[in-house]
C-alpha cells in the first residue's frame, strides 16, 4: 500500500499526505510547499509516507 501512496505523492503531493495523516498541519504545510515549488512538495510527501 505504501508504494501506491508514494506514486500518488509524486503525482499529487497533498493527496498522498492526506491519505497518510488526514487534515493535519502536515497536509497544510505540504499544500504550501507544493504551491511554492512542486519538488519540495514531493519530497515532503514522500518523507511523511516513508517515516511511518
Amino acid at each position: 500500500m505504501d508504494i501506491i501512496r508514494i506514486i500518488i505523492a509524486i503525482i499529487l503531493p497533498p493527496v498522498g499526505v492526506f491519505l497518510e495523516v488526514g487534515l493535519t498541519k502536515h497536509f497544510w504545510f505540504n499544500i504550501l510547499l507544493t504551491i511554492l515549488g512542486y519538488i519540495p512538495g514531493i519530497v515532503h510527501a514522500v518523507y511523511i509516507i516513508a517515516r511511518r
